[in-house]
């Protein structure tokens, strides 16, 4: 479902140097396709992994500049798949921490 030249999606979320887009399904054969903004270890768990994708395909109820956040798991197959993260208050968090990543790098730019 994710692999690409080999690769899961875990290797495809990590790999720095991949710039391409992440196709989707959401149902009803229905694909989306994601650009990839951040992959943000959180949790309580050390292995716990969240991305946050951006839609580049329209989804009703995602505006423009909108962004999603998405828990990385294990399906029954061991396949890793992005799921929806619907707590809000980890989602927030997840952002909060990306943020935190942007306002360093730019600390560390301008040093």
């Amino acid at each position: 479902m994710f692999e690409k030249e080999g690769k899961d999606l875990v290797d495809i979320l990590l790999d720095e140097d991949n710039h391409d887009t992440i196709i989707l399904e959401v149902g009803n054969g229905r694909s989306v396709e994601f650009e990839q903004v951040a992959v943000i270890p959180y949790g309580e768990f050390d292995d716990d992994l969240y991305c946050i994708l951006k839609p580049i395909t329209p989804m009703e109820g995602v505006k423009d500049d909108e962004a999603i956040v998405f828990k990385v798991m294990l399906n029954e197959n061991r396949e890793f798949v992005p799921v929806v993260e619907k707590d809000r208050k980890i989602a927030i968090e997840v952002f909060n921490i990306y943020y935190d990543m942007l306002e360093q790098r730019l600390k560390d730019d301008e040093d």
